[in-house]
């Protein structure tokens, strides 16, 4: 069994300790900090064997007390959008914090991302993290039970980080975590000489369908990709919508037909295979990141320098008509949702 280890990360609010901890498999490894739940660094070799960070994130506490930027971070209660902030459950209206105009994003103002989870367990290159979220906390009913399970493994397929949220509640509520993520095959220490490298990547999303949207990116309807910017079921680079002037960034969900992505940065020869049990796929290619903002090794990521892959139950479906067949994010007492997606790791 290998223990992973755990590392002091500075403290919030003049007292609570946050911690790092560090998860090694089949020359991958990964570290994870309380604060947020988040994957704050992922380092994965590329074809020349070439060991490099994959993903967004700042090198020290601060930044992501200072800047919300979502990088790693796990996201809640309700990932994505909540049109207006309002909902009506079993003949309730509930209007939650709003924090993008009359939006609820990702939980609120002070979600999930912003919350110093507490190490529940150990395990085999694996840990769980655990918080707790109070009756009307954002304005979401019932006390919720989240839990965030990481694990490293060394698989025939190659290195795989899985990633598991759990919740559970005392009363109705709403649920959909996932995780934020932005993905850079391309390794941090080459952005500086491949600006925008991820419209460069492969993206394959078994998708025949992708949601519409308005201009505050609320869904409006459920279309068929057909031959449009949003059909990757075989396989695109985003730039080919750039270029084309079709859209100036992606920042969708597609809706899946099975739980099988896939993302290849032919450059580097690094591939990310992606596997989820949920329904949707949001795609953003960091269309809001302006350089204003240094991260690791003083880089300040800029527009298109990443991807994020946030495997969700589809945004706003709580205010859906029941006709788009959206998957429910009500959860009861007695249940346990479950998110899962797991990562694996190759060459091409």
């Amino acid at each position: 069994m290998t223990i992973p280890e755990r590392h002091s990360f500075g403290h919030v609010r003049s007292s609570t300790p946050v911690e790092r901890i560090v998860l090694r498999a089949g020359g991958v490894s990964a570290e994870v900090l309380t604060y947020g739940a988040t994957l704050m660094s992922l380092r994965v070799p590329d074809r020349e064997g070439r060991v490099d960070d994959i993903v967004l994130g700042f090198d020290d506490l601060q930044g992501y007390l200072d800047h919300r930027m979502f990088f790693g971070a796990s996201v809640g209660r309700v990932a994505n959008r909540i049109a207006g902030g309002r909902f009506t459950l079993d003949g309730r209206d509930y209007q939650l914090a709003q924090n993008e105009g009359e939006t609820t994003l990702h939980g609120g103002p002070d979600g999930f991302d912003r919350r110093n989870w507490a190490v529940s367990e150990l395990g085999d290159c694996s840990v769980t993290l655990e918080m707790v979220s109070h009756a009307g906390d954002q304005g979401f009913p019932g006390a919720l039970t989240a839990r965030a399970i990481y694990a490293l493994r060394e698989t025939s397929a190659g290195p795989c980080l899985s990633l598991s949220y759990e919740a559970e509640t005392d009363a109705p509520t709403l649920v959909s975590m996932t995780n934020h993520s932005f993905f850079a095959l391309a390794g941090l220490s080459a952005l500086p000489d491949r600006p925008r490298s991820a419209l460069e990547y492969r993206l394959k999303v078994p998708a025949a369908r992708y949601l519409t949207v308005d201009e505050q990116l609320i869904p409006t309807g459920v279309a068929p990709v057909g031959a449009s910017p949003f059909d990757f079921r075989e396989g695109r680079q985003p730039l080919t919508a750039m270029r084309s002037g079709a859209l100036e960034g992606y920042d969708h969900c597609l809706c899946l037909d099975s739980g099988e992505i896939e993302l290849h940065d032919p450059t580097s020869g690094r591939l990310m295979r992606m596997s989820t049990n949920l329904p949707g796929l949001q795609v953003y290619t960091g269309n809001f990141l302006d350089g204003s903002v240094p991260s690791k090794g003083g880089y300040a990521a800029r527009k298109h320098d990443a991807i994020c892959l946030e495997p969700q139950i589809w945004p706003d479906a709580i205010n859906m008509p029941q006709s788009w067949g959206a998957q429910s994010p009500v959860l009861r007492p007695g249940e346990v949702r479950r998110a899962e997606m797991s990562f694996t790791f190759g060459i091409r």
